[in-house]
């Protein structure tokens, strides 16, 4: 993947992996679209990336509102951006058990990290068929690979992810679609910080382990090399990472390990 001079729309922006990866990017020569629904932090994200060299638009979009989305989408596509790659970090989880989470939460979360995601893919696909191409990426996570205590729906969100990239990859690798799936393991973010509990109230607070792993910033430089290379999943994190091979080779360890690992 050659990234100078080319258009690239990120959601999830504002701060994290999204944010980082936009930096990171911005250091290319490229075009980029910024999207998140934190609109302060997107004006943060984008005056760096100006100091950096790269030119940049902002469209803030609330991943909840399918119909904001399709509509933000035709407006870009129709003012002229071409758009090479597309990669979505915006997202949710949850921190509640199965018995005690409302089926309202489950849905919120289904519709954030699972149908806005394919509802703005949807909307940019037949614009990078039609231009030759392009690259998408969307976030997944460790347990988009395994279920998790505490995580039902979010993991549950993130295995449709795997189902549904898969899937168009197989229907388009011959319209030269690229798609990676991005598994982040522990990065230190705000993502259990807005996590919601039981009530669908914030967690409001970053979790141990997280606040154990790697930066933003190294996430967002693996993220880069991966995309660069084109990997169809690419592997965000530290040591927790062998969790995927323990899933794989030894699922009985697996299942003995997921009821006795602190989730929290």
């Amino acid at each position: 993947m050659n990234f100078t001079g080319k258009t690239f729309w990120i959601t999830g922006a504002a701060s994290g992996m999204g944010r980082s990866l936009s930096l990171e990017l911005a250091s290319s020569g490229v075009r980029l679209i910024i999207s998140d629904r934190d609109l302060a932090g997107l004006e943060n994200t984008a005056a760096e990336i100006v100091v950096r060299g790269s030119t940049v638009r902002i469209e803030p979009l609330d991943m909840l509102n399918t119909q904001s989305i399709f509509e933000t989408a035709k407006k870009v596509i129709g003012e002229g951006e071409k758009i090479s790659g597309l990669y979505q970090f915006a997202g949710i989880s949850q921190r509640s058990l199965v018995s005690e989470t409302p089926i309202e939460n489950d849905r919120k979360i289904m519709e954030v990290n699972f149908f806005g995601v394919v509802a703005l893919t949807k909307a940019v696909l037949p614009h990078m068929i039609q231009n030759g191409g392009g690259q998408l990426a969307a976030t997944s996570s460790l347990v988009g690979k395994f279920g998790f205590p505490y995580r039902s729906a979010y993991s549950a969100s993130k295995h449709a992810i795997h189902g549904f990239f898969e899937s168009l990859l197989a229907e388009n690798s011959k319209y030269n679609i690229k798609v990676s799936i991005l598994i982040p393991g522990r990065v230190q973010t705000n993502i259990s910080r807005f996590a919601i509990d039981k009530e669908g109230k914030e967690h409001g607070k970053i979790d141990d382990g997280q606040a154990n792993g790697i930066t933003a910033e190294k996430a967002a430089r693996l993220i880069f090399s991966g995309l660069k290379h084109e990997k169809k999943e690419i592997w965000v994190g530290g040591s927790e990472m062998m969790m995927l091979h323990i899933r794989r080779f030894l699922p009985s360890l697996y299942y003995y390990m997921a009821t006795r690992i602190k989730p929290m």
